[in-house]
């Protein structure tokens, strides 16, 4: 590796590659000179600002606010009274990191809630917010204004999660009551890993429910229009269709790639997509946004060009661009709105590219990555801590980074099959680059790899783009006049396909997708990576990436625990020489499921080597980090105390 840096910055030191650079623009401080004189520094803010949050979600405390805005203050004073340029732009970044740690506790005040610390039973009424998800045996909604009745205990929240059944239905505006059990909302399994509590906080919603005793009822409807109730009923009558025409894991997957609604996927068709790279395609993000606002934008200039008139008098390349951003935020309603952030994300993007469309500028830049990001971060901070966000936004960062590099430009005619290659080169090029991009953040969330994802995208893209996404469209274009039928089953048919060509393509990778555990910094030195490609519009980009390798071998992997505890459930493991197994607790709770997955190992029904009596459990194994015996005391709750 040491011979292949010292050439690359052997390459990269002789001479500025990009126009407008000259001679003082040589070297790696050149470079920055030429960065900076370029604005880049703007493509920093983001990244900025994820840092500010980061480093307030790891505060052991809650900082007192009117320290916050004093910071803010000091750092914006600093700020005007500096003049070295490089020290300026510092200080400028240093801003907008504060900013971005303040933005938490701002969102905390305006939409947090009062968490349920404890299970409330009984009758209450609500207002019906939201409905997540719908299908023939459960709904999911989002409800307010828990009115409790009778002697029912009074909840401090804003909102519930509530699963219900299926019918009568509802629409958001409704009023039900109904016999609920609503229970705190679950921490994180595993240290790192997703924290309910921490993004329902954010949400407003306060606890989850399931309806008891089978008693619910809608008792008042909605009154007059409202253009959430109005989209939320037209996506209901989507899926229905859907559901009429389409079953099994076609109708699953339509839905989600139409509605955005994942909920009737099954665990077995999620394992064999991300298997194969291609968990992605059932999640609308920019592909999904893309095609369609691309295909919308692509016809209607075609159409308007066919007219004589209409392409001599007409801006036709700026109508197809408001097209195509009517038909991304139309299809962004259907998926669910604001709810659906990767949606939002993608159609944020896509507005810009039109945007810049029409404003007769360059549409695919790192500028408008950072303008997406900045309003994604403003408008939802907790989102930054999900998987989805660290994707799409690593994807997008590492691709508009690489083709904006130099390239020699094509000088020779294109062949007779070039419609055909260079559609695959690009697909196998943009899949292999945002493959390796996302490959950290895939493997810290989900344990897991797609060695052969390249190969599973080449495979997928001609059926997606040609037959699923075209014929979706006109599917719901064809609804209002009860024609739907056959672009369903044709969409269908290109869903098993799919499928098909992802069996094969896990079936190749099995045995590859595990991979080692990964600790916190190993995210950390990938955003840094991240941040110095985006920086440099030259190939001192690189160095980024490369320098970030020998750091993740050397602080990115983390070993396997030794005890694992539960904190909502009695389960307790502890590794022995036999391997993991359980002291209290049973195998093939969620607790427990969620250990074996992360840590890629069976997790036995009993563990060897302990011994228990009517106090406790004692494991002395050489296999503890520790050489003193781990011990388990059993407690008894007498009273409102718990004593040992």
């Amino acid at each position: 590796m040491a011979p292949a840096a010292a050439w690359l910055w052997q390459r990269l030191a002789k001479a500025p590659v990009l126009p407008g650079a000259t001679s003082r623009h040589r070297g790696l401080s050149g470079a920055i000179l030429f960065a900076l004189e370029a604005r880049r520094t703007f493509v920093l803010v983001p990244f900025a600002m994820v840092a500010g949050l980061i480093v307030y979600a790891g505060l052991p405390s809650e900082p007192m606010q009117p320290a916050l805005m004093a910071g803010m203050m000091l750092l914006l004073s600093v700020a005007g009274l500096l003049r070295h340029r490089a020290l300026v732009h510092i200080a400028v970044l240093a801003c907008f990191a504060w900013f971005g740690a303040a933005l938490l506790p701002l969102h905390g005040a305006l939409f947090g809630t009062a968490m349920l610390e404890r299970p409330a039973f009984g009758t209450f009424t609500a207002h019906v917010d939201e409905v997540i998800s719908a299908n023939a045996e459960e709904r999911r909604i989002v409800v307010s204004a828990l009115q409790p009745e009778a002697d029912t205990r009074s909840v401090d929240i804003r909102r519930a999660r509530l699963l219900v059944p299926p019918e009568p239905p509802l629409a958001p505006g409704d009023t039900i009551r109904a016999t609920l059990r609503l229970a705190p909302i679950p921490g994180p399994v595993l240290p790192g890993s997703y924290d309910g509590q921490f993004h329902s906080y954010f949400a407003g919603i306060g606890a989850y429910g399931t309806v008891t005793g089978g008693f619910f009822e809608r008792v008042a409807s909605g009154t007059g229009w409202d253009a959430t109730r109005a989209t939320e009923s037209l996506r209901l009558a989507i899926g229905a269709r859907i559901d009429a025409v389409l079953d099994a894991d076609a109708g699953a997957i339509a839905r989600a790639m139409i509605m955005g609604d994942q909920s009737a996927i099954t665990d077995e068709t999620r394992d064999v997509m991300a298997a194969a790279g291609l968990a992605h395609i059932y999640s609308i993000s920019g592909l999904h946004l893309a095609i369609v606002a691309g295909g919308i934008y692509f016809l209607i200039r075609l159409l308007l060009a066919a007219i004589p008139a209409a392409a001599v008098h007409l801006p036709i390349k700026r109508i197809a661009a408001v097209a195509g951003i009517l038909a991304a935020v139309g299809y962004l309603l259907l998926a669910g709105g604001l709810n659906n952030v990767p949606a939002l994300r993608s159609t944020i993007m896509l507005a810009l590219v039109f945007g810049a469309v029409l404003a007769g500028r360059q549409a695919l830049t790192m500028r408008n990555v950072a303008i997406a990001a900045i309003l994604i971060i403003v408008l939802d901070p907790a989102s930054v801590f999900r998987p989805s966000f660290q994707l799409s936004f690593a994807a997008v960062v590492a691709l508009i980074g690489f083709y904006e590099m130099p390239r020699r430009t094509r000088t020779e005619a294109p062949g007779r099959w070039s419609m055909v290659t260079l559609p695959l080169r690009d697909a196998a090029i943009t899949s292999f680059i945002a493959g390796l991009a996302t490959l950290v953040f895939s493997a810290y969330h989900f344990q897991q790899t797609a060695p052969l994802s390249v190969v599973g995208n080449i495979l997928v893209l001609p059926v997606l783009s040609l037959v699923i996404m075209p014929f979706a469209v006109v599917s719901v274009l064809a609804m209002p006049l009860a024609l739907e039928h056959w672009p369903l089953e044709i969409m269908g048919w290109g869903i098993e396909r799919m499928l098909d060509i992802a069996a094969l393509v896990a079936g190749w990778s099995e045995g590859w997708t595990g991979n080692p555990l990964l600790t916190g910094w190993a995210l950390a030195i990938t955003l840094a990576a991240l941040a110095w490609f985006a920086f440099f519009p030259t190939l001192w980009r690189l160095i980024g990436p490369v320098a970030a390798l020998p750091l993740l071998l050397l602080f990115g992997f983390a070993g396997r625990p030794d005890i694992l505890v539960a904190d909502t459930t009695q389960a307790v493991a502890v590794r022995t020489e036999d391997g993991l197994g359980m002291v209290t607790g049973r195998t093939g709770s969620f607790a427990v499921d969620a250990w074996s997955e992360h840590y890629q190992e069976e997790i036995a029904a009993t563990a060897g080597g302990v011994h228990c009596d009517i106090s406790g459990c004692i494991a002395a194994t050489d296999r503890l980090a520790s050489p003193l015996p781990a011990a388990l005391t059993r407690c008894r709750r007498i009273a409102a105390a718990m004593t040992c």
